[in-house]
């Protein structure tokens, strides 16, 4: 009983503690947050003047609408004063009264930017999840495997992504992933030399990743490249890239697929429970694939009806990993709940296909379903606009040539980011213990230096998601976005203070609770840091 009294007494001490550090943090934030915000509204201010836009009106009114903006934005205070006028408004947002004005244009600031959060949210939140995911795996595997084939290349190909402009890198995915693709499916037949090129290309990849000495790297090359040639060869005589689809078939190859990976980085595949239980997680998945159609294909499908899957086959699974042994069942289950997480994506992808054909012969289409700008297509039938699946097979094409922009962009520097986090950790006296220990590479690389490598790499995942919504100016640009970059792009343009503070302050914002949550993540990923009074 005394044991539990003081066990409470701990955990409410840590809670005071935490919540004092909280508290004193988001103090300090809001001291940074106005001071950060008067130096940029009164250089703002100094540098542009509003009534420029009537120097060279002939309107009859021009007197009469200079007196106007001049009222409405009190420009007849100095600006240090002025600041204080519209800070009240962003005060006020503590009480539920937020105000950050008007734009030129007559509306309000917070409603402009509420109408273009959530577009550059879905513009940028896929680039970045991706450029984090495969420029950590990436990064983390050329670590391991440093000064090998595949080092070198990817070390060669992450600064080539870093040295190219965002800019030119949109235009030659318009010219070669939209144009050029869309004029394919005309007669979607693929050429030799495509076929040649992709299958080496293809084969060179998978080589270099599994790695090996010279026999082995040969032998996987010429394996990969002779599948990968086949394969796309059965594809160009079956007009699949007309009418995708990947069926039970294709599903169940990448949900065992899924479960032997996720098996050999969570427990290593000599824990042949945790093995049986991803297996029975891919089975589930697999053998689901029509029962499950009828809940996808249904009229009423929408997100919920996603979410249901999800929630059945991680039961299923979940539930069968529960009654597979007595011993380590939490790893049972979390190993099968991942597993049917990510057994799901191709079946989700497969639905998705389904819809590829009549969504491309339609005729807002037009047999062209790769657009090159804007964010969604305004001549999208009812019928369609009303099918679930339609309207999500739009908004992915829409999405697809800048998100991969950002992506190439973006995830080089992830890759030699982790890279070097990882090879600092190798390095380090520990690491030889472990090895001498007896214990394996992947207990040692998943187990011990893994979790040390991501604690630098955790400042810069939590602000890289904080600047998502700060935007990306060129990428929205080029592809007809209008998202939080172009707004504050056109309020630097017409010289909009007000647009432009609301953009800046919740820019700002975000970056400072970015650099909070990182500091308690720290305590997550790291046991042995502690906040202190």
């Amino acid at each position: 009983m005394s044991r539990n009294h003081e066990s409470g007494r701990v955990a409410a001490a840590r809670l005071a503690i935490l919540f004092a550090y909280i508290t004193r943090r988001l103090g300090m934030m809001l001291l940074i947050v106005f001071g950060s915000s008067y130096l940029v509204y009164n250089l703002e201010a100094f540098s542009t003047n509003p009534l420029n836009q009537f120097a060279e009106s002939t309107e009859e009114n021009k007197d009469y609408l200079i007196a106007r903006t001049i009222r409405e934005n009190h420009l007849d205070v100095p600006p240090p004063l002025r600041y204080f006028i519209w800070f009240r408004g962003l005060l006020a947002g503590l009480w539920g009264q937020l105000d950050l004005g008007e734009t030129q244009s007559k509306t309000k600031v917070i409603d402009e930017m509420m109408t273009a959060i959530p577009t550059t949210f879905r513009l940028v939140i896929a680039s970045t999840i991706l450029a984090i995911l495969l420029g950590i795996s990436i990064g983390l595997i050329t670590a391991i495997r440093q000064y090998s084939r595949f080092d070198y290349s990817t070390t060669f190909v992450a600064f080539l992504m870093l040295s190219l402009p965002s800019f030119w890198v949109a235009v030659l995915l318009k010219e070669y992933m939209a144009i050029g693709f869309n004029d394919f499916l005309v007669d979607p037949v693929v050429s030799p030399p495509f076929l040649i090129g992709f299958s080496l290309v293809g084969g060179l990849i998978v080589a270099g990743v599994l790695g090996g000495n010279r026999r082995r790297f040969i032998a996987t090359f010429v394996g990969v490249t002779v599948l990968n040639g086949v394969l796309l060869q059965v594809m160009s005589m079956t007009s699949w890239f007309a009418s995708p689809g990947l069926g039970m078939i294709g599903v169940g190859i990448f949900a065992f697929g899924f479960a032997i990976l996720i098996t050999q980085i969570s427990n290593g595949l000599e824990n042949r429970k945790a093995l049986a239980a991803a297996l029975i997680a891919a089975s589930v998945v697999t053998l689901g694939y029509y029962p499950f159609q009828w809940l996808l294909l249904g009229p009423d499908a929408n997100f919920f009806s996603i979410l249901l899957l999800i929630a059945v086959v991680c039961l299923l699974a979940g539930g069968a990993a529960y009654f597979l042994a007595n011993i380590d069942r939490r790893v049972n289950i979390r190993t099968a709940i991942l597993t049917s997480i990510f057994a799901l994506l191709p079946l989700l992808l497969d639905r998705y296909m389904q819809e590829f054909n009549a969504y491309t012969n339609s005729d807002a289409i037009r047999g062209r379903p790769v657009p090159t700008i804007s964010q969604s297509n305004e001549l999208l039938s009812d019928d369609q606009l009303n099918n679930f699946w339609t309207v999500g097979l739009d908004s992915i094409m829409h999405l697809i040539l800048p998100t991969v922009a950002l992506t190439l962009i973006s995830f080089a520097g992830y890759v030699r980011f982790s890279r070097g986090s990882l090879l600092e950790v190798l390095n380090m006296d520990y690491i030889r213990t472990a090895r001498a220990k007896g214990l394996t590479e992947r207990t040692v690389i998943v187990r011990h230096a893994l979790r040390n490598a991501m604690l630098p790499l955790t400042t810069v995942l939590v602000n890289d998601f904080a600047g998502v919504i700060g935007g990306a100016i060129i990428t929205e640009g080029v592809f007809g976005w209008k998202g939080m970059g172009q707004l504050f792009n056109g309020a630097i343009r017409t010289a909009d203070l007000n647009l432009f503070m609301g953009v800046f302050v919740l820019s700002a914002g975000l970056t400072i609770l970015a650099n909070l949550v990182s500091d308690l993540l720290f305590g997550v990923v790291d046991p042995r840091i502690r906040i202190r009074k």
